[in-house]
């Protein structure tokens, strides 16, 4: 590697920032050689949070965390300053934070009645433990292209269990069941406690404030250039010598076109698909724009590439069915706490300390979080915010007579409180944002091996992967830690960094863990 390598990121979500991190304290690269070009204003791709008191706060989402896994993202943020607390960092004050608000449900499933569902029982017939037996310890390479239901019969998905790990981790029964496995495995550590969520952590803030924010400060003090508003249509490339490599960026930026040269010695990572692409936002008023594949960007750039190389993945796995990979979040900003005093009485839980509340018998099979209050940098001490979706988007509500897709705001709170039994006046003067997310899961699409790339394509001489979307056999997507590693793994093969990075933590391979999963199941 050159002194005077120069390194460009197509992309600003968390994997990008991450890459450039790991290039600049392990690989030896400065800081203002290293250019992130992200088509968005803002950087942090699906890992966002804005908004104010005035406009009404939003999040498309947040990734769960847990400090007993993610082994790359925590020893990234260890390295990481702190903006809240001088002399700490990231990774300190997240722990000393859920050191003072631990996490423990008591109202993880609500029932019809608003009564709180028992799940000291996951709810399993015999049945149902030797097919989730037998789906757990069956190679990838039996499982295929398969489907959660190809594995497990009908009466699996009405168990207190799946409502809780599907909600959790936002699987559906039509998702493939390799990942479904590889997340048994990864989280089996939660599978004892699915119903307190005491395994989960939480930031500070939300993750933008909190992850983003700290990590895009000590970039660029490092000099790093973070172009935003830029948006990437094409990718020039040649095959010299029998390796494949990227010899121009080709960028749109406030409508003037300009075209990148990339050098001999220089990199490029490409995050190739995304999750939150073609995402739109609601109003009071209005329900979400239905974008589709047509309003996206980063598809387009990975299926020009993947054109006749099958080495570098099949998008289609993955972007071809809206329908089945599309839900819908929610932010409800109030300057009551009426709503919050009321959660509190029902739940038993504080905001901060409980977990997602699952409303099991929703159509739309809607769930709840009350964050700890502020959750964002610049909310008043007077205003909370709260995060909620829904799986099934595409369902008629039970006291709204139209589908979650086609509501405003109003009317998600109007079904929201219908559920809950809590009068319309507690939400009066609340603003509450929907957003639709097409791709939110696409990740968990049925698959073959090959569909995912590697990070560093075989014969790739500059050109690496840097996503949700690429293959790593031994950890679990829709994770913040899935990005993290693809990262720090992309980086140091592409440079020839020899230091070791962190492994997966072997939760399933504890006798202990696996033995409290087995007393769990037979509940």
């Amino acid at each position: 590697m050159s002194t005077k390598s120069k390194a460009y990121l197509v992309g600003g979500g968390i994997g990008s920032l991450a890459a450039a991190a790991f290039m600049i304290r392990d690989g030896g690269i400065r800081g203002e050689d290293i250019s992130i070009l992200e088509a968005l204003p803002v950087m942090g791709g699906s890992l966002d949070g804005a908004g104010d008191v005035a406009g009404g706060y939003s999040l498309r989402g947040g990734r769960m965390l847990t400090t007993d896994n993610y082994e790359c993202t925590w020893g990234l943020f260890k390295s990481i300053p702190s903006l809240n607390h001088p002399g700490q960092s990231v990774f300190e004050e997240t722990v000393e934070f859920n050191a003072q608000h631990k996490s423990h449900a008591r109202a993880r499933l609500v029932d019809r009645r608003r009564a709180k569902v028992p799940v000291t029982s996951m709810g399993f017939s015999m049945q149902d433990r030797m097919e989730l037996l037998k789906l757990s310890r069956a190679d990838e390479a039996s499982l295929g292209s398969s489907c959660i239901t190809d594995w497990l019969s009908p009466g699996f998905f009405e168990t207190e269990f799946w409502f809780m790990w599907a909600t959790t981790f936002a699987f559906q029964p039509w998702h493939s069941a390799v990942e479904f496995k590889r997340y048994l495995h990864r989280f089996m550590l939660e599978f004892s406690r699915i119903e307190t969520l005491a395994g989960v952590k939480r930031t500070i803030y939300n993750q933008y404030d909190s992850l983003v924010l700290p990590l895009q400060t000590w970039l660029k003090a490092q000099g790093v250039r973070l172009v935003s508003d830029c948006k990437v249509t094409e990718l020039d490339h040649k095959t010299e010598s029998g390796k494949f490599m990227i010899t121009g960026i080709h960028c749109l930026r406030h409508y003037d076109t300009e075209v990148i040269a990339v050098n001999d010695g220089d990199f490029v990572f490409l995050q190739n698909g995304s999750m939150t692409d073609a995402s739109s936002l609601g109003s009071m008023s209005s329900a979400p724009e239905k974008l589709t594949k047509e309003d996206s960007g980063s598809w387009a750039l990975w299926e020009k590439l993947a054109a006749g190389r099958p080495q570098f993945g099949n998008p289609a796995a993955f972007s071809n069915c809206i329908a089945q990979s599309c839900w819908e979040s929610f932010t409800v900003t109030l300057k009551n706490p009426a709503f919050f005093d009321l959660m509190d009485k029902f739940s038993g839980n504080e905001a901060g300390t409980g977990g997602l509340v699952t409303l099991k018998d929703s159509n739309w099979l809607m769930s709840i979080v009350l964050a700890h209050q502020p959750h964002f940098l610049n909310q008043p001490a007077d205003v909370q915010v709260f995060w909620g979706y829904a799986l099934f988007p595409d369902r008629v509500g039970n006291f709204v007579p139209k589908p979650m897709a086609d509501c405003n705001g109003a009317e998600i709170l109007q079904e929201l409180c219908g559920h809950l039994r809590f009068d319309l006046e507690t939400v009066k003067t609340a603003d509450c944002i929907a957003c639709r997310m097409p791709y939110i899961t696409s990740m968990f699409m049925p698959r073959s091996q090959s569909d995912r790339p590697l990070l560093v394509p075989p014969d790739s001489k500059n050109f690496a992967f840097v996503s949700q979307f690429v293959e790593i056999p031994t950890d679990t997507v829709f994770t913040v830690e899935y990005s993290v590693r693809a990262a720090q793994m992309a980086v140091y093969e592409l440079l020839g960094i020899s230091l070791k990075i962190p492994a997966v933590t072997p939760h399933d391979k504890s006798l202990h863990t696996e033995f409290e999963a087995l007393l769990k199941a037979f509940k």
